[in-house]
């Protein structure tokens, strides 16, 4: 959540337009119900990982540009 928060704030900041979700889950159900340029993705989520939902997203839109990262849990 932390991670999440702090990138949110730094890319509003540098001038991008940010959705953030909890979980691969609500990212998708958006990700079907408007277009995006990029999915920045975190590999480890709950409900549905990153890389599931990587393959989900470039099935709906196959320009997507998708990057992923990950944090260390504790």
């Amino acid at each position: 959540d932390s991670m999440r928060g702090f990138l949110e704030r730094a890319l509003i900041r540098a001038g991008y337009d940010v959705s953030a979700f909890a979980n691969g889950a609500e990212a998708y159900e958006r990700l079907r119900a408007e277009p995006f340029t990029l999915l920045l993705t975190d590999i480890v989520m709950p409900y549905m990982d990153g890389i599931e939902l990587a393959r989900k997203a470039s099935e709906l839109d196959p320009d997507l540009k998708i990057m992923f990262i990950t944090g260390l849990r504790q």
